[in-house]
């Protein structure tokens, strides 16, 4: 499948099946993020998959998982992300993006839904896991396989904007 066709199929799944994933499956899923390009190829990016009953409860304390059975909590390693000397901006955000971006999209070929969650209570997460202070969940990358099955790929052409609302050439343009 071309990576278009493949991007176009992704979509944000709210609603899982519970049914286990393969543990081959998994890890496809999971080489796909530590593939994923990061800034100065720093590598911030930590994962904790959870997939115990025990360890789901204490996730539906900072959000809900809609019934998903395994869920990744994606941290970064505040030690070791690029950080901008113009501005200090972090890079650390952006990487986390893309590792899950490429998760997702990894996922999906494999028929599985995804959907990445930021708003969620980090305190509670970095409580229940025991997360050190310099490690901060960023994301919860919810995945399984859909209850009511994928969007249309075809819900682009009316839900998207044109390219040229939000593309622009040598200068922006209001």
């Amino acid at each position: 499948m071309g990576f278009l066709t493949l991007a176009k199929q992704r979509c944000t799944t709210r609603g899982f099946t519970g049914a286990q994933i393969p543990k081959g499956d998994l890890n496809k899923i999971l080489s796909a993020g530590r593939v994923a390009p990061t800034a100065c190829n720093k590598q911030p990016q930590r994962i904790i998959v959870v997939q115990s009953e025990e360890n789901i409860l204490k996730i539906k304390k900072a959000y809900q998982t809609f019934g998903s059975k395994c869920i990744f909590i994606v941290c970064r390693d505040r030690r070791n992300e690029l950080v901008r000397p113009y501005d200090n901006k972090c890079s650390g955000d952006l990487d986390i993006g893309i590792v899950c971006d490429h998760m997702m999209l990894a996922a999906r070929e494999l028929n599985i839904g995804s959907v990445m969650v930021g708003l969620f209570d980090p305190a509670i997460i970095s409580n229940e896991f025991n997360l050190p202070d310099y490690i901060e969940a960023s994301a919860l990358l919810l995945i399984g396989y859909p209850d009511k099955g994928f969007l249309s790929p075809e819900r682009h052409i009316t839900e998207r904007k044109e390219i040229d609302e939000t593309v622009m050439y040598e200068k922006y343009i209001e």
